[in-house]
């Protein structure tokens, strides 16, 4: 029997749902209204031990730290999964990552005739969509990680305000204490949303990609560069061109990337410090939230996530906003542009089906890739290499000029990189860096050998 103040009003409660209720609203004694509309909603009947186990989640989450990380990776990581085998995945075989294995080996010494930056040894390596997910995603989550603080922290005082704007008495006195405890609870819930969301979207992006970097962004780390054997099958049966083929071509276009990423030591820390740049500086539309949220239940994370969409971002980005993404956009063209060009030069004397598989691999730019999808959702970003035919062209011209080293001489220092305004004009770049470097000190002694100083 329970210890209840009055047994006429308050009805018994097995022990574990009563222990749960006083621990929810601080210890004292549990409201007979509270306990009935427990009873009522059928908590009484529930098994102790799932009781228990339910207890231990709610508790949970009302004692979540404030400062806890807005993405939980571990959730992430187990709806990606799950998304990518509702679509469909497939083991890699031992014959796959033999295939991976070899064509990386080739890929890498036919762009050894083509660029100078070259990679520790590297190891070719198929994946399922799963393994890829599960490699990938702690970058995922450091990149969006701005974003959940920003939704999350909306989200959670929107709904707090409306709790708290619900006339007295709308709530079992039992329940008041909890708003109280309600902001880690809500904040921990509209984090697990967000890292949903995130689930989601990696797990759809998992179902596209074609390699492990295809996306421009260092999401693999050397040595390991991978290939995605269902998709790679699945690409060469839509354009009827061979496999293997489809495999050296995919196989040289990752390499050159993780060549380019390790060679270059200051490029992928830019490129993902330009994501959260633009990230960190997102304005959240609490308006549009107040709205969304309004009309749902709070509980209902499902709900609140589908209210949400494309509601939560300031319709115009910041002018930090607006920076970050002038050198995102950027780095990502310079990026792919010299994967096409060196790419081109690579596999010309290789491959018959290069022109095809250069084509589709335009197209599948063009109409928005993978990586755009998931960005525009995720963070309200484009994530769109849009500047990539002019830098194509820059490299070429740059090639032309002084052959592959002047073209790859680019990456050497950050401030020698071809900047927007570059893109522009890439002849007149060619022509700048082509030009020997002169400072006050070299005008100097020119003038001395020539006997124009002044004595």
């Amino acid at each position: 029997m329970t210890d209840h103040a009055d047994d006429d009003e308050t009805p018994d409660l097995p022990p574990e749902l009563e222990q749960m209720l006083r621990g929810l609203t601080g210890g004292g004694e549990i409201d007979p209204q509270l306990a009935a509309m427990v009873r009522g909603m059928g908590l009484d009947q529930v098994d102790p031990q799932m009781l228990q186990m339910v207890m231990g989640q709610v508790q949970a989450m009302f004692a979540a730290p404030a400062g806890d990380s807005a993405v939980d990776t571990t959730l992430g990581t187990d709806i990606a999964r799950k998304t990518v085998a509702a679509a469909g995945d497939v083991l890699a075989t031992d014959a796959d990552r033999r295939d991976a294995g070899e064509a990386v080996h080739v890929a890498g010494l036919w762009l050894d005739e083509a660029t100078d930056l070259a990679a520790s040894a590297l190891r070719g390596t198929a994946w399922s969509r799963a393994e890829w997910v599960e490699a990938t995603m702690p970058v995922w989550a450091d990149l969006v990680e701005p974003v959940a603080e920003g939704v999350t922290d909306a989200v959670t005082a929107s709904m707090q305000r409306q709790l708290g704007d619900l006339p007295e008495g709308a709530l079992p006195p039992g329940m008041e204490g909890m708003l109280d405890q309600a902001g880690p609870m809500l904040r921990r819930m509209h984090g697990s949303m967000f890292s949903m969301q995130l689930g989601q979207g990696v797990g759809t992006l998992a179902g596209e990609v074609l390699t492990g970097c295809e996306v421009s962004l260092p999401l693999v780390a050397p040595p390991d560069v991978a290939l995605m054997p269902q998709a790679v099958r699945e690409l060469a049966e839509g354009l009827e061109v061979d496999e293997p083929q489809t495999r050296l071509y995919l196989a040289v276009r990752e390499v050159a990337r993780v060549r380019l990423f390790e060679a270059v030591p200051w490029l992928a820390p830019g490129l993902l410090a330009a994501v959260r740049d633009y990230a960190a500086d997102i304005t959240i539309d609490t308006a549009a939230i107040e709205e969304a949220v309004r009309s749902i239940d709070p509980s209902d994370a499902q709900a609140v996530q589908e209210a949400l969409q494309g509601r939560m971002f300031a319709p115009q980005p910041s002018a930090a906003q607006q920076s970050a993404l002038g050198r995102l956009e950027t780095l990502l063209a310079l990026v792919e542009g010299w994967v096409d060009v060196v790419t081109e030069q690579a596999v010309a004397d290789h491959l018959p089906a290069a022109a095809a598989l250069g084509e589709a691999v335009r197209r599948r730019r063009a109409s928005g890739g993978p990586a755009e999808k998931a960005f525009e959702a995720l963070v309200g970003l484009e994530l769109r290499p849009r500047r990539l035919r002019d830098a194509a062209n820059l490299f070429r011209a740059l090639a032309d000029s002084g052959g592959p080293a002047a073209r790859d001489a680019v990456w050497r220092h950050p401030d020698l990189a071809p900047s927007a305004a570059d893109l522009n004009d890439p002849l007149g770049y060619v022509e700048r860096s082509s030009a020997p470097a002169r400072d006050d000190l070299d005008a100097e002694l020119d003038a001395l050998l020539r006997g124009d100083t002044e004595t």
